[in-house]
């Protein structure tokens, strides 16, 4: 097999010949195929109708001078004769490689032969939870999944009510029920996490099974957005059942029982407590081992664990606000009058501030939403939320800074956590329950706005002005306001007066670490911290990533 490792095309030879809708989804036309077969044949002077089984791998966008712009992408493709090829061509951009491919057959017919009977519950059906439960049923086992939450079809109804009324559900929300809260936001599938065993690959080959749009697997930025994203996890859990998996909502984690091994001080898992909302009870599910994929904001649960002697670190995360600018001036200043072809643009920003602080955008969303993602009542957070076409009229990203133990009001495990809700409470009390919004020119100055400019916010869940700047520690608030003003030199207009913020972004990433063992294990022995929540993962991609490791180590698998 050969591999291209970039093939550089102008976006315009491109435009010429492939679907224009297509292309502004980013989906690979016909078309688009035929151009890059062409540029292939001129790179590599051999016949068209010699390039077999033909993949891209990638593709992305290089904008980095407007006057000029490219698609690259990363291809691999059959032909004969494909040493004496790359012998002629004599670059090193070009390469053999062999072809790997995962036998799921022989992966089930050989877990058929495995002691599958272990009672094996997993606690939580976000990103983690769901394909530790997809694992283990591929592998022959049955696992019970509990889920606080609700059934992704009715969560969508909680939600909805919430934005409209105010009225939360505190177990069933933007951050609690099935798909966790990637369900709820712009379903990026992006990470930074090395992976040599493939799992990324895997998590995206598993999502397109399951309905998810094909162009994920070649995108650099890949997204499903959460129109789509919420009936690929409601298929990829009838699937789980069909298994032999079971899953069961409205089933919260209270505490755990723990029994001494008689080793010393070993501790080992012996059951969960837990309350089902349908029944109305409290009730004790045994089990051999506990996937604790809870999230980053199941407090109650982190207060819990933190009881029973569970070992747990207080972590670093990053607070701020969420600005809204027009998703037409973001696209004119990335690829300039070419924006209305592309997908939708967006952007990634960083700034060290006089301080040393740092300060970055994160979870950017394209022609997205602002959510209020409250989850606890009497305190407010809010995210980012872009449906699969991205094309509403504003583009919004968090502007965020890291925090430590050295803001936090102690060292503890949970100092994190609380820092967490004072700031929530205060944007709660800022704007009524409303979610609390600033233009930038006012935020400079430290007053309440009074009237909107050219932008107008686009949120799920009703606004109010009020003070954003007070809803942040004054540190955070002096570097976002620097880190605003110097992005301007990055993008222009991006600093205007009129720029909304919108806040707290507040939930980032877990506040806490559950400490575990080589064998994925915390200090109780059975009990398998995993996910965002425990503080090893960060988005979609990762925390699936974790949740299959984890059930690999169960397994024994790969």
């Amino acid at each position: 097999m050969i591999h291209i490792g970039q093939l550089k095309i102008p976006v315009e030879k491109v435009m010429a010949e492939a679907s224009k809708q297509d292309l502004k989804k980013g989906i690979i036309s016909a078309g688009e195929t035929a151009v890059i077969k062409r540029y292939i044949e001129k790179k590599l002077k051999i016949k068209q109708s010699d390039i077999k089984e033909f993949t891209v791998l990638k593709k992305s966008v290089d904008a980095r001078k407007k006057e000029q712009i490219f698609f690259i992408y990363q291809v691999d493709f059959f032909t004969d004769n494909e040493k004496r090829v790359l012998s002629r061509y004599k670059k090193n951009d070009v390469t053999i490689k062999s072809e790997k491919k995962e036998n799921y057959t022989a992966k089930c017919e050989a877990a058929a032969e495995k002691d599958t009977s272990e009672k094996i519950v997993i606690a939580g059906f976000g990103p983690a939870g769901l394909f530790a439960a997809y694992e283990l049923a591929l592998s022959g086992y049955k696992p019970l999944v509990i889920e606080r939450g609700l059934d992704v079809d009715s969560r969508k109804k909680s939600v909805e009510h919430f934005w409209k009324t105010g009225e939360l559900d505190t177990e069933s929300n933007v951050s609690f029920g099935e798909g966790g809260a990637g369900t709820f936001s712009d379903g990026k599938l992006n990470t930074m996490v090395k992976d040599k065993f493939g799992y990324n690959r895997r998590v995206l080959e598993t999502f397109v099974k399951f309905g998810a749009p094909a162009e994920i697997l070649y995108l650099q930025k890949p997204h499903i957005g959460t129109d789509k994203l919420a009936d690929v996890v409601k298929h990829m859990r009838l699937e789980i059942e069909r298994l032999g998996g079971e899953v069961r909502f409205g089933v919260r984690l209270d505490s755990l029982n723990i029994e001494n091994t008689g080793n010393g001080d070993s501790k080992k898992l012996e059951s969960i407590n837990v309350t089902d909302r349908f029944l109305g009870k409290a009730e004790v599910i045994e089990c051999d081992r506990l996937i604790l994929a809870i999230g980053h904001s199941a407090r109650d649960t982190f207060l819990s664990l933190n009881e029973s002697g569970v070992m747990m670190q207080p972590k670093s995360f990053a607070i701020g606000v969420r600005v809204e600018h027009s998703q037409e001036m973001i696209g004119r200043n990335q690829y300039g009058e070419l924006y209305k072809a592309l997908p939708t643009a967006d952007y990634k920003l960083t700034h060290q501030t006089k301080d040393g602080r740092g300060v970055y955008s994160f979870c950017m969303c394209p022609g997205g939403y602002v959510v209020n993602a409250s989850s606890e009542k009497g305190m407010l957070a809010v995210n980012g939320m872009s449906d699969y076409l991205r094309d509403g009229i504003n583009a919004n990203s968090a502007i965020v800074v890291t925090v430590g133990v050295e803001d936090f009001d102690g060292t503890d495990a949970l100092a994190g956590m609380r820092f967490q809700r004072k700031w929530e409470k205060k944007a709660f009390d800022a704007a009524g329950g409303k979610i609390p919004v600033q233009l930038f020119g006012d935020f400079k100055k430290n007053v309440v706005s009074k009237e909107f400019g050219n932008v107008r916010p686009q949120t799920k869940g009703e606004t109010a002005f009020a003070n954003v700047r007070e809803i942040l520690p004054g540190e955070v608030a002096d570097s976002i306001e620097e880190g605003i003003t110097a992005f301007e030199k990055k993008i222009n207009g991006y600093s205007r007066d009129d720029t909304l913020l919108l806040g707290i972004e507040s939930r980032t990433s877990s506040p806490v670490k559950i400490v575990r063992d080589d064998t994925m294990q915390s200090n109780i022995k059975g009990l398998y911290p995993c996910g965002e929540g425990a503080g090893y993962a960060g988005g979609i991609t990762s925390a699936a990533m974790d949740g299959i490791k984890t059930a690999i180590k169960i397994t024994g698998g790969k």
